[in-house]
């Protein structure tokens, strides 16, 4: 027992009580992430980040985020829009090799008001023409999502606010976001293994955090087939402006 503990606990970096509730924590937000279609790995990195090594904080969550997105992407991908993903993937890693070289990153109360302004602009601006949903436009959003991943972490609402706006069913957006982001977070585990940062020590946590994880989304699946597509829409849209909102309410505190 004592060697499981070990395990979980990145070899003593954290309190075995801390693991057990970050195990728990990531099963209940992979379950609202595939029910609402947003808003889990948001809430799961507010937590991680109160209870564990800031160094760990951002590498940790996004390769955790890694499995929930894949374990979902996969019980979805006959409902995925494969011609968005290819080119958001595009994007994505032209912005995954900019990330590796910035070394100067910019505050983060910038970062908070620029991406909560452009996901209320996203959600509750004028529908976008066929030229605003073209190939150039789906790697831009890669690109500059992945970019901006690598430094605040959690960029779900961001990605989500773009697959939103293509304004399809509730089944293709799950399918289509988590798609997006397991290739966005596989980036994000790379280009961290690259600059040095060692996921070994974390590995029983991560493992632990992925399996309960993998649960939490099957069940927040059966539970997203029984909600009506204007149900889900209309919450997906509010969840989506909450995290916005929240990004802005924590920029201004910091700037107080």
């Amino acid at each position: 027992m004592e060697l499981l503990f070990d395990w979980i606990t990145g070899s003593g970096a954290i309190e075995s009580s801390t693991a057990l509730l970050l195990i728990g924590m990531s099963a209940l937000t992979s379950l609202i992430t595939a029910t609402l279609g947003i808003g889990g790995g948001v809430f799961l990195i507010a937590v991680m980040a109160s209870t564990m090594p800031v160094s760990a904080l951002i590498p940790v969550h996004g390769l955790v985020q890694l499995g929930s997105n894949g374990n979902r992407a996969l019980m979805t991908y006959k409902y995925c829009d494969w011609s968005m993903v290819k080119f958001f993937c595009i994007g994505a890693l032209l912005g995954a090799v900019l990330a590796s070289f910035i070394v100067v990153q910019l505050p983060l109360v910038v970062i908070q008001y620029a991406v909560a302004g452009f996901i209320l602009f996203l959600v509750w601006g004028q529908k976008p023409k066929a030229t605003e949903s073209s190939a150039l436009g789906r790697s831009i959003a890669g690109f500059f999502t992945t970019l901006v991943s690598m430094f605040v972490g959690a960029t779900g609402p961001l990605v989500a606010a773009f697959v939103h706006r293509n304004n399809s069913s509730k089944m293709q957006i799950t399918a289509t976001f988590a798609t997006c982001m397991t290739f966005q977070h596989g980036l994000k585990a790379f280009v961290f293994t690259a600059v040095g940062f060692s996921f070994v020590q974390w590995a029983g946590l991560i493992v632990a955090m992925i399996a309960s994880g993998a649960l939490g989304t099957y069940i927040g699946l059966k539970v997203l087939k029984k909600i009506s597509s204007n149900t889900f829409s209309i919450l997906f849209k509010w969840v989506v402006t909450l995290l916005a909102l929240r990004l802005l309410w924590q920029a201004v505190s910091a700037s107080l």
